[in-house]
């Protein structure tokens, strides 16, 4: 089944409302995600991010833009669903955050060579229709030394029992009526490092990224979700997401492009 990517307009306009499906992606996710991005800037590469300048490729409705916002970055956030950019804008709008929306694809970005010291991509890989043109992209508007910050979800029969079975397919557990994701399309790790490599960017660390919660009460979780008895945001925040040990499910890391 096709990835429904047209999902973005017609939820797009709730991104922060925790009751909208998409804000399973904030909860625990973008804390678990944020929490070893910036930690990797800041210990691991000793980058000051007061005055980074930040590429969100795929930036939905804010999330993570904003938390790159709050450490002082200066982020310019892409997305090619308009109603999500909308909805981002008037978010930052409200929360005092000067952030640069845009509406594009990750595969044409609408940015100069060389004009970021970061950029990162969020559930956002497994989504494109040319992984490889999205990765010549991302090498083209980094500057030398520059840090490129990923998620996506391995290609493994864990993966699609969790991401496939329980959240799109099983009638009990599914939390939105779509077809989010094509176990097809989802990448494993050495491919990603592949896809990097031929732009020019070096994978540094891939780390495993998943749900903490034990697998029964993911379960009974996403059934509560479903029933409407916990809102999406509640779910996520149970799911407890972050850095873990294995990479069955999803994972995270950084590559560099050459000084």
């Amino acid at each position: 089944m096709p990835v429904d990517n047209d999902v973005y307009d017609r939820h797009g306009e709730g991104w922060w409302d925790e009751d909208n499906p998409l804000n399973i992606l904030h909860g625990s996710m973008t804390p678990g995600r944020f929490a070893y991005f910036s930690e990797v800037l800041r210990q691991r590469r000793r980058l000051d991010p007061t005055g980074v300048r930040a590429l969100d490729i795929g930036c939905g409705g804010g999330f993570m833009a904003e938390e790159f916002a709050r450490l002082g970055c200066h982020v310019v956030g892409v997305d090619p669903s308009a109603v999500s950019i909308e909805t981002a804008r008037r978010h930052a709008v409200a929360t005092g955050l000067d952030i640069d929306y845009r509406v594009a694809f990750g595969e044409r970005l609408p940015v100069a060579d060389g004009g970021f010291d970061v950029a990162y991509a969020c559930d956002v890989l497994e989504h494109v229709a040319d992984l490889g043109a999205v990765m010549s992209e991302v090498a083209r508007v980094l500057a030398p030394s520059g840090v490129f910050f990923f998620d996506t979800i391995n290609r493994t029969r864990t993966s699609r029992l969790l991401g496939i079975k329980v959240m799109q397919e099983w009638r009990m557990t599914r939390f939105i009526d779509a077809a989010l994701h094509d176990w097809d399309m989802f990448i494993t790790p050495a491919e990603l490092t592949e896809a990097l490599g031929r732009s020019g960017l070096l994978v540094e660390e891939v780390v495993g990224l998943g749900p903490r919660s034990s697998r029964p009460r993911v379960l009974l979780d996403f059934v509560r979700a479903n029933r409407g008895s916990i809102s999406y945001g509640e779910l996520s925040r149970r799911l407890d997401v972050g850095q873990v040990a294995s990479t069955n499910i999803s994972y995270m890391g950084f590559a560099t492009k050459a000084g």
